[in-house]
């Protein structure tokens, strides 16, 4: 009889360490900051962020949004490559041009080109379908007063 009892608890025991087993999910792949910052602005591989639809741009802190109000631009990225498009910038940010991070910082991205946006620190934050860029234009030898100041576009997801 206790030789029967003693078998019933191993057959017992084994069952339940047994299904413990058959519920194990496999552990989720930890992604690293720069591939959850890449997923931030182009979600599976392209993302298109416009004005349009309620976004807006303040630049000095006034709204300038009319001047931007069909603004979109285009975030890609790759295994080999990032890449940008925009369009109705009234040439704040160049057509097409490549894109990176800023050194080890994945809150910040600069622009390839020559447009006044190029080459400096944008700073980003998203939130939900929104993203927020914030980056200055300083006074540069050869260039008018058109575009220079602080700029913050708040985009929508297209």
């Amino acid at each position: 009889m206790k030789c029967s009892k003693l078998i019933f608890l191993s057959i017992l025991f084994s069952a339940a360490l047994l299904q413990g087993c058959w519920n194990d999910e496999p552990d989720p792949v930890q992604k690293s900051e720069e591939e959850l910052a890449l997923e931030a602005l182009t979600g599976a591989g392209s993302l298109t962020w416009t004005v349009s639809g309620g976004g807006a741009v303040k630049r000095d802190g006034t709204a300038v949004t009319d001047l931007y109000n069909t603004f979109e631009l285009t975030l890609s990225a790759n295994s080999s490559s990032k890449t940008y498009t925009s369009k109705n910038s009234n040439e704040l940010f160049a057509n097409a041009g490549t894109w990176s991070f800023v050194g080890d910082n994945f809150d910040k991205i600069t622009l390839s080109g020559t447009s006044p946006a190029s080459a400096r620190e944008i700073s980003y934050t998203r939130n939900g379908d929104n993203l927020k860029l914030l980056f200055s234009i300083p006074l540069p030898g050869g260039r008018t007063n058109a575009v220079v100041g602080n700029y913050e576009f708040d985009l929508l997801k297209k």
